[in-house]
């Protein structure tokens, strides 16, 4: 069963308009700070396993740096092939740290 487990603190968030990575119980993460929202993706891209937490944030998307596949934070859908998702978690910040339900 899935829970809620800690991210990071909230001082370790990505500014507005980023993305970071972070590994928890080896599992590697992307957060990112898209226009004010967090979202938690799985940070490995499902289109050739590149580092989706070292990309960037281009028109609301979460790219990834090896092939510039672009992802819907919300929904994880990509624009290049709508077949093909990032897996997207519920998360929330609260008491000083982000906590996302893997």
């Amino acid at each position: 069963m899935s829970q809620f487990v800690r991210i990071c603190s909230q001082a370790e968030l990505p500014a507005k308009g980023e993305v970071d990575e972070f590994t928890v119980n080896g599992r590697a993460l992307c957060v990112a700070n898209v226009d004010g929202r967090i979202a938690v993706l799985d940070g490995v891209c499902p289109h050739e396993e590149g580092p989706l937490g070292e990309g960037i944030i281009e028109e609301g998307r979460v790219v990834c740096p090896w092939h510039g596949y672009a992802f819907d934070p919300r929904t994880g859908v990509s624009q290049q092939d709508p077949d093909l998702k990032a897996q997207v978690f519920e998360s929330v910040v609260e008491n000083g740290e982000l906590r996302a339900k893997l």
